[in-house]
């Protein structure tokens, strides 16, 4: 088995504004696709969201305001699962809620280096 880093895109909508049952829906199909893979044995982690807040250092020593800042899209969170390949990794992506609501799911594996 190798780890793979699935990564939630999606684009920032300053107009929407859900109502409590809407982010009880989104909260309750998040944890029912995560419970899924967790009960095949592949969850590495329970996943976390990331806020809005945040700078970026550049190489030039440079700092700007926002993660995403020359980007039309956020990553709001992620989580790490346990596949045989990046394909079996992907197949665990179906069903996952960002998708649903016209975001992506990036699917990276995960470098070891040994010694360290």
């Amino acid at each position: 088995m190798k780890d793979f880093m699935m990564l939630f895109h999606s684009e920032p909508n300053p107009d929407f504004n859900p109502t409590p049952e809407q982010i009880e829906e989104e909260v309750k199909a998040w944890q029912d696709w995560m419970g899924g893979i967790g009960a095949q044995g592949k969850l590495k982690n329970p996943g976390e969201a990331l806020g809005f807040e945040g700078k970026t250092m550049h190489a030039d020593g440079t700092i700007t305001d926002g993660p995403y800042a020359e980007l039309k899209e956020i990553i709001g969170g992620f989580i790490i699962v346990s596949a045989e390949s990046i394909e079996d990794a992907i197949q665990l992506g179906n069903g996952c809620p960002a998708l649903s609501s016209g975001g992506k799911v990036e699917v990276r594996d995960i470098m070891v280096f040994d010694g360290m």
